[in-house]
């Protein structure tokens, strides 16, 4: 299973799903460039670049079936190297799990990438799901404000796209107090879903993953189980 992080997100926010799956589960969690380990690389500021280099880095792995799982932006992230993996490389992933974010058809971009540091530390504020202490420290909130707004960027230039079908089933994912998502918004998959959709509300807000986890890796967990 890969998992692709949010917006101002990283590998660590996903620490506790290695051991979250049965034995028979592999999961792999994308590190974007500009954080942690990979401070130095050079961050990507488009979703197609984004997608590119996700799929690319995958080609090694698709001996074994694979399901895509993305939150936030994330979930627009997977839903593109998904549309790659198929019609570039005859790969049909088992599975596209997509989690508060609408549907690519039904996107309204907002431009927080083109305005001051204030305004996108006050969205990840409002979304939660970023670590507060960063974005109090000075020197912290300097080392990762350009992968911050490298995100925002990926996010506030992608969409709306035309409704390209995926060749799998898609199961979405929302919080029922989510301020930015609703569930009405993630029904909007079903319409790049011509195998199969599933939604799915859960307690809390856009982070609800958090406090929610074990019931989404139950959800999760179901469908993975359905794989052949």
């Amino acid at each position: 299973m890969v998992v692709l992080p949010h917006a101002g997100g990283s590998a660590s926010f996903y620490h506790g799903w290695g051991a979250a799956f049965d034995e028979g589960t592999e999961v792999l969690v994308a590190r974007y460039p500009g954080r942690h380990d990979r401070l130095t690389d050079p961050c990507v500021h488009s979703m197609d670049a984004l997608a590119d280099h996700v799929t690319g880095a995958l080609l090694p792995c698709l001996d074994v079936p694979v399901t895509l799982f993305g939150h936030s932006m994330g979930a627009s992230l997977a839903y593109e190297v998904t549309l790659r993996l198929q019609s570039e490389h005859s790969v049909r992933p088992a599975a596209l799990h997509v989690s508060s974010r609408k549907a690519p058809h039904r996107l309204t971009p907002r431009r927080l990438d083109e305005q001051g540091d204030e305004a996108l530390i006050a969205e990840l504020r409002r979304l939660g799901g970023t670590d507060t202490e960063l974005l109090d420290d000075p020197d912290l909130r300097e080392l990762v404000l350009p992968a911050l707004r490298a995100d925002f960027t990926v996010v506030g230039t992608y969409g709306p796209r035309d409704a390209a079908p995926v060749d799998c089933p898609v199961h979405a994912y929302v919080g029922d107090a989510d301020p930015s998502m609703s569930a009405h918004d993630m029904e909007s998959w079903a319409d790049v879903a011509p195998r199969g959709f599933q939604l799915q509300v859960l307690p809390g807000g856009h982070f609800y993953l958090v406090d929610e986890h074990e019931a989404l890796v139950r959800a999760v967990t179901e469908q993975l189980s359905a794989i052949p």
